[in-house]
């Protein structure tokens, strides 16, 4: 003997969806040659779905978990000291100034080794006149 139930609620919303696809939806006929989408929103399902379906202790009842509708745990989050997350924001402002000073850093030292390549490009043009050399850009 198996354990049969009623879901009166999958009904309803089953009929509910039908109802609404059946009314926006055009008959077609084999000379019609519309393709126009007449498809529901995966959205437009779900709020016909949350909207008829009864729900228990903010859960919907009767067609399943939905991820997005249950919260991952029942206890709250953490509490944080504020003083600790602005201790963590300060160590962060420091991390990005440090990283700032290093990037500035570098660039002088790129801008500096252009330079002495420009220079060494000019005594050698000037050292061997004849001579055609690459034309490398600046990156």
């Amino acid at each position: 003997m198996t354990h049969i139930t009623k879901k009166p609620c999958s009904k309803s919303v089953m009929s509910e969806l039908l109802k609404l696809i059946f009314c926006r939806m055009p008959l077609q006929t084999e000379d019609d040659d519309s393709t126009a989408s007449t498809n529901l929103s995966r959205f437009r399902i779900n709020e016909i779905v949350e909207s008829s379906v009864p729900k228990k202790k903010g859960r919907l009842v009767g067609l399943g978990r939905r991820t997005r509708s249950v919260p991952p745990s029942s206890a709250l989050p953490p509490f944080v000291d504020p003083e600790v997350l602005t201790a963590q924001l300060k160590d962060k402002d420091d991390h990005i100034s440090l990283l700032e000073t290093q990037v500035a850093a570098q660039q002088a030292g790129y801008e500096a080794q252009r330079r002495l390549n420009q220079q060494m490009m000019e005594m050698m043009q000037r050292m061997y006149p004849n001579e055609v050399f690459p034309n490398v850009p600046d990156l």
